[in-house]
């Protein structure tokens, strides 16, 4: 299928696209050892990189992870004194008061119990949390939880709240917060890790922020990857990928765990800043070295066929064609700088031709010579046709007898029809094919002019359309032709109602192989008169001839006579012969020219 596809396309034919495809086979292995190796390289790189990106991500955080475990241990450590102090809120409430005192890192610390009711905390009073965020998670997953709080920080502020849950033996008592302000967590990333589109991000494991580098300008879905959540990044903890931005922007991710199981950072770096475009550079770089390779093997193979070969083929098929379409004033020179075997293909080609020019001079001369005597021979014919009608119509001048003078015209009408064809033979610029409807034209003009008196009144029409025949389907059709038009102007009628005998003729193509031959007249309403039955026995003949058969269709005033038969094929002749020119097939090409 590939083979028969190839054939369609004429370019693949060419010498220099086969050479073309045989270098590029030479030149693929090459190509393929030059590109394993650079995208091998590359992934090295590339899990460089990623190594790097992770490490660059975890030492961004790591100030944030130490906070956060001390705030887990405080939570611990706070543990036994407020089971000792649990009976005495305001005891308990100082020990959390002066905690919160004594340290920078917290904003907050309290006792929760079960009902949502706080008693011993950093802040003055009871506290009701039922409705905080970070109540409702640990009441519907109780266990260590880092979350965010509307404690400690005042009005429409959030803190960071470490949870962990208090137990006496089995029992659960509540929880123990520990919260800090988001900018505590913020201001331990380790700067001048990235440029400005550098962002790093810490969220829990419920897919909640905690904190980012630096004030979001616009939402936080900006900074993450298009179309999924925090949660789902869970799974690809430890690892990096590229992905598009909710802006559009392709940026790179890293996620790595900050506290495992409850807080995770996400770095969002630009691909440049991330080192990721060099390895974009390097693999289409692996890719595009090859294909320079082998465009400039090809140019340099190509510049070197084309001199040495293709130019001079060109000029030879040049030659050979300005040879087919009937240059024969001279031979063609021979190709003096071409290599050694196309200069000896131009000799050869420039000795046939020599020899072609000689033959068919002659062949030439013999066939001029052989048509002139053809249509010599047509000549006499027709003259000596003619004469034997003179002859005859000569004698129809001194016979009274009217059966007589009938029978002499009707062979003086068959004479000359006969007379007629080889005139057109002889005239012809072929003599291999008749126009089939100006002889049958010229042959009813003839016989109605001689047949017809000036005040008859027949009216005769033709409608014929152009058509070729070959002289031995002609000769029968003409004389055809001639006998039923002889019994059409014999049995037209005369005038009737004021309407003048007719007699119609007419010649039509049917379809490509067919031909239709239809011959009408008028009757006048008369019955037909009886003749002698020469005329239909020489139709039927020359139907037989034609290899058609001849249809009779009689009505009351009407007579038809139709005849179909096949149209024998010429040879055929292209029509730029006749003007001395040649389409080659090689020369319908885009581009070629002579």
């Amino acid at each position: 299928m590939l083979r028969r596809f190839l054939d369609r396309l004429d370019f693949t034919k060419g010498l220099g696209f086969r050479l073309g495809g045989l270098l590029s086979v030479a030149i693929l292995p090459i190509g393929l050892i030059s590109v394993i190796q650079t995208l091998h390289l590359s992934r090295e790189y590339e899990r460089s990189s990623e190594i790097a990106l992770l490490g660059r991500t975890t030492t961004a955080a790591a100030g944030e992870r130490a906070l956060l475990q001390s705030a887990l241990g405080t939570a611990d450590a706070l543990g036994p004194a407020v089971l000792e102090t649990m009976d005495r809120p305001q005891a308990c409430s100082d020990i959390m008061r002066g905690f919160v005192q004594r340290t920078v890192n917290f904003v907050y610390a309290g006792f929760t119990r079960l009902d949502g009711v706080t008693e011993c905390s950093s802040i003055p009073g009871t506290l009701d949390l039922t409705g905080d965020p970070a109540f409702k998670q640990f009441t519907q997953s109780p266990g260590t939880l880092v979350t965010t709080s509307g404690i400690g920080m005042g009005a429409g502020g959030k803190s960071v709240v470490v949870i962990q849950p208090l137990y006496r033996s089995a029992e659960l008592l509540g929880h123990i917060s520990v919260a800090m302000s988001p900018d505590m967590l913020r201001s331990t990333h380790v700067g001048g890790l990235g440029q400005d589109n550098t962002r790093i991000i810490t969220f829990n494991n419920l897919g909640q922020v905690l904190s980012l580098d630096r004030d979001s300008e616009g939402r936080v879905e900006d900074l993450l990857p298009r179309g999924k959540s925090l949660t789902s990044l869970l799974s690809r903890s430890e690892t990096t990928f590229t992905d598009y931005a909710s802006s559009g922007e392709s940026r790179v991710f890293s996620v790595v765990p900050v506290v495992p199981g409850l807080v995770y950072a996400l770095g969002s770096w630009n691909r440049s800043e991330s080192g990721i475009t060099g390895i974009d550079i390097t693999r289409r770089t692996a890719m595009a070295l090859p294909l320079v390779l082998w465009a400039a093997s090809l140019a340099v193979a190509y510049f070197a066929v084309y001199r040495l070969v293709l130019r001079h083929i060109r000029e030879l098929r040049g030659q050979m064609r300005r040879f087919a379409i009937g240059d024969r004033s001279a031979p063609p020179p021979v190709l003096a700088d071409a290599p050694a075997e196309i200069t000896d293909m131009s000799q050869t080609f420039h000795n046939m031709a020599r020899i072609l020019i000689r033959d068919e001079e002659a062949m030439e001369a013999a066939v001029n010579e052989k048509t002139v005597l053809l249509k010599e021979v047509h000549h006499r014919v027709k003259n000596n046709l003619q004469l034997i009608a003179s002859i005859i119509n000569m004698q129809i001048r001194v016979i009274d007898h009217d059966d007589a003078r009938r029978v002499l015209r009707s062979v003086q009408d068959r004479v000359a029809s006969l007379a007629t064809i080889y005139r057109n033979l002889y005239q012809a610029e072929h003599l291999d094919s008749v126009e089939a409807d100006r002889l049958i034209s010229d042959i009813i003009k003839q016989m109605a002019n001689a047949s017809v008196g000036p005040g008859a009144g027949l009216q005769v029409e033709t409608h014929l359309e152009p058509l070729v025949l070959m002289p031995d389907q002609a000769v029968p059709l003409s004389l055809l032709a001639t006998e039923a038009f002889t019994n059409a102007l014999k049995y037209s009628g005369e005038q009737v109602d004021g309407i003048p005998p007719w007699v119609r003729v007419t010649l039509r193509s049917d379809g490509d192989d067919y031909a239709v031959l239809t011959i009408e007249n008028s009757t006048g309403g008369a019955p037909m008169a009886e003749g002698t039955g020469l005329g239909s026995q020489l139709i039927k003949a020359f139907a037989t001839q034609l290899e058609g058969e001849a249809e009779l269709e009689q009505t009351e005033c009407r007579f038809t006579l139709r005849l179909r038969f096949r149209v024998e094929p010429l040879l055929k002749r292209p029509a730029a012969m006749s003007q001395g020119e040649v389409n080659l097939t090689s020369a319908a090409r885009p581009g070629a020219r002579h």
